[in-house]
């Protein structure tokens, strides 16, 4: 029996396609459901009308399918899971947890069209198909990393402690050493001035000093 399709049917066509299927299944599910159209000689021309209308809508469609197909492969899944010292994870990233993800970010897409053969259980960079209509697929990206990476550097890395400032100590100022000839120089220079100055405050004993003197100068004279 030949139908022509109203619908896209996964196991046999797109819309506006005209295939051959069993009588029993056109006449007690497709035709019923009005997924298909009998083709026949008498009804050609209305069929041929049909098709084409089909065939511009399916156009349209095809527009919000190769949208899709963009986002799919723009996106980037990143998982974090538990690993071993050899990289294999504990548990396992499954087409389940792929679709809770898209699910997240607004994809309406079913489980059965995620192509991931066997749970992902080691960590690394994987490219998972997604059926998105027919033959079209996106190509989805995905990431598993240890739960720990990343982290372990931040906390290896020991904290830089500033170098103690020096503190600047002042040389205490040197004392030059007078020398003995200074020093005598000096203290018959400060006899002197004190001689002087008392002198000038008391005359009288520099009178009495005098006669003192010439007494004594006198004295010396008469021995000879």
């Amino acid at each position: 029996m030949k139908l022509l399709l109203r619908e896209n049917i996964e196991s046999l066509g797109k819309k506006g396609d005209i295939v051959d299927v069993a009588p029993g299944y056109g006449r007690n599910y497709l035709i019923p459901k009005e997924l298909g159209i009998r083709v026949t000689s008498s009804n050609m021309k209305m069929i041929e009308i049909e098709q084409k209308a089909l065939k511009k809508g399916l156009e349209k469609e095809m527009e919000s399918y190769n949208e899709i197909i963009e986002r799919l492969n723009n996106t980037h899944l990143l998982f974090k899971r538990k690993t071993s010292e050899k990289e294999t994870i504990y548990g396992s990233v499954s087409a389940n947890d792929i679709k809770e993800e898209l699910d997240k970010l607004g994809f309406d897409i079913e489980k059965k069209r995620i192509l991931l053969e066997d749970p992902i259980k080691k960590s690394g960079i994987y490219t998972v198909l997604v059926k998105v209509f027919h033959e079209h697929q996106g190509e989805l990206k995905i990431e598993v990393k240890s739960e720990g990476e990343g982290k372990a550097k931040k906390e290896e890395e020991p904290e830089k402690k500033e170098a103690p400032k020096k503190e600047l100590t002042k040389k205490p100022e040197e004392k030059t050493e007078e020398k003995p000839e200074e020093e005598t120089k000096k203290k018959t220079k400060e006899e002197t001035e004190e001689t002087e100055e008392r002198e000038k405050e008391h005359p009288e004993e520099k009178s009495s000093e005098k006669e003192d003197k010439d007494q004594t100068e006198n004295e010396t004279k008469d021995k000879k």
